[in-house]
């Protein structure tokens, strides 16, 4: 398989649903601003979120896909002991998620409670509403995690295409609901936010079990049964959610903080803050980890190790290459592109300069929060989850401290920087610990371009920051001069990254054939 291919394919979709994120988070902003009807939604959309990254982008494809993918290559390319394996976990998981999904309708005051912490000096009303709208987005967490096991399979079967195409349909519902069910009443517009992201996900649902039917696959729900392989599958899954969800969990935390001990606003901040940071995770690294993890898993179960090993040294060197100079442009450009996407109607120029506070915290984390997407499929091929779960819950711990430390004096700038330091915390220890077993060894090639990179990414960076001095005035104008000046920032950026890059002998030319080779 061709590992910038495969990328490409996953990452042109990703950008596409992105792209629309980021028009759904401008048309939000516009109708909704940064006020507590915003501030009550994005806690009510946490939780479906934390789920979509635990189930979808993390656990459940983590123990499934390896699992799923050695029953094919056991079976040299027969199907039905791994599509009979899938049954015996969608049987197990159904009920499981309905009762689980009721459980929540239920407890729905408590678990806003925590994920809010109560929120910041409000109205029994206004934590009623918040409530409300957490019983609406709730049924979405039953629709995301039957959506993992289809992806899994299509993943599996290196389908990418209609897996990675499936948060499309969340953006375009959130996006003809702002633009067509807009209220001059923020709180209103938010109530019907909701209802589209609830909507939305059994739409996800329905494309992906049209997308297995055309790829011939059709499951059946039969009779609970635990088996030694769903037995197996669920061993795996819980330290995998915590392993591969600690990004979301430290996010969580730092949401619940910020809600109740800073002021209104400020959950808001930081969640247009990541949407932004988000872009280049979603874009490489969740692609990355989605292509390497069936791969890998499938070169050890040949008895490869040694392609395994080239695999993960690519993957490592490809999001590099990618992230730092995305890094450096988010933490030095940081406030124009927000001006450019999201100030406008109900987000001013205060909201646009402390969220481009908060996008620089987190920026700082972002080659960490990649690379635990591409160091966990080594853990996770070998059917290791317990190992990252291990350093997940020390990251947990530095991030959960982190806050409490920062908050206070840094305010809304805080929560990110401890989740950065928290990301650098686990990504280290997931180096570590493949190093120590002999599963990762970081190659001359590898070795030599790590520092190019960093270099040809700081040149940018200074190109940059000189240019947005230059360009400040155009950044205070209408919009239209505010949208050319962050084209030509990022076209320039990119120009001087390309030709540091060469200069620096961290891209040469023969890499341009390397990008036609077959990885594996």
């Amino acid at each position: 398989m061709n590992l910038f291919r495969a990328l490409g394919s996953i990452g042109g979709l990703t950008l596409v649903s992105r792209v629309l994120g980021l028009v759904r988070d401008s048309l939000f902003a516009r109708y909704v601003g940064a006020g507590f009807a915003s501030d009550a939604f994005l806690i009510a959309f946490r939780l479906p979120n934390l789920f979509r990254s635990l189930m979808a982008e993390g656990a459940f494809s983590a123990a499934f896909v390896p699992l799923f993918s050695r029953k094919l290559g056991e079976a040299e390319g027969d199907m039905k002991p791994a599509l009979r394996f899938a049954e015996e976990a969608l049987s197990v998981l159904f009920p499981v998620l309905l009762v689980f999904t009721i459980a929540m309708e239920i407890a729905a005051f408590p678990v806003v409670w925590m994920l809010s912490g109560g929120f910041n000096d409000v109205t029994p009303d206004q934590f009623a509403y918040a409530v409300a709208l957490s019983r609406i987005t709730f049924p979405y967490l039953f629709f995301i995690s039957l959506m993992s096991l289809l992806g899994g399979i299509l993943n599996s079967l290196h389908k990418f295409w209609a897996n990675a195409a499936a948060p499309i349909l969340l953006n375009i519902f959130v996006i003809s609901t702002l633009l067509v069910f807009n209220d001059p009443d923020p709180m209103v517009t938010a109530w019907r936010q909701a209802i589209a992201v609830m909507v939305s996900g059994a739409a996800q649902l329905l494309w992906l079990i049209i997308a297995c039917r055309l790829n011939g696959i059709v499951l059946k729900l039969r009779r609970p049964r635990l088996s030694p392989e769903v037995k197996r599958l669920l061993r795996l899954i819980g330290p995998a959610a915590a392993g591969a969800g600690a990004t979301q969990i430290n996010l969580v935390i730092s949401t619940a903080l910020a809600a109740s001990l800073l002021a209104e606003g400020s959950v808001s901040y930081i969640y247009y803050a990541d949407r932004l940071n988000q872009l280049p995770l979603g874009l490489i690294g969740i692609g990355l980890g989605t292509v390497l993890l069936p791969t890998i898993a499938r070169q050890l179960g040949a008895g490869n190790d040694g392609a395994a090993m080239h695999t993960q040294n690519r993957g490592t060197e490809l999001a590099l290459f990618l992230t730092l100079p995305a890094a450096v442009a988010l933490v030095i450009c940081g406030a124009p592109i927000v001006s450019t996407l999201f100030q406008h109607g109900a987000f001013d120029a205060e909201d646009t300069r402390r969220t481009a506070q908060a996008l620089a915290a987190f920026s700082l984390g972002l080659p960490a929060y990649i690379l635990v997407k591409v160091l966990t499929p080594g853990f996770y091929a070998r059917s290791d989850t317990r190992t990252p779960v291990r350093f997940a819950t020390i990251a947990i711990g530095i991030n959960l401290i982190g806050n409490l430390a920062l908050i206070v004096p840094l305010q809304h700038i805080g929560p990110p920087l401890a989740t950065a330091i928290a990301a650098w915390v686990n990504a280290g220890l997931l180096f570590h610990g493949l190093a120590k077993r002999g599963h990762f060894t970081v190659d001359a090639q590898l070795s030599r371009r790590i520092w190019r990179l960093v270099a040809a990414a700081l040149a940018m960076g200074g190109v940059m920051y000189f240019l947005t001095d230059l360009f400040t005035p155009d950044l205070q104008g209408s919009w239209t001069a505010r949208a050319l000046s962050m084209m030509l920032l990022v076209a320039v950026g990119g120009i001087v990254y390309a030709v540091a890059c060469f200069a620096t002998g961290a891209f040469r030319r023969e890499d341009l054939r390397f990008l036609r080779r077959r990885s594996a």
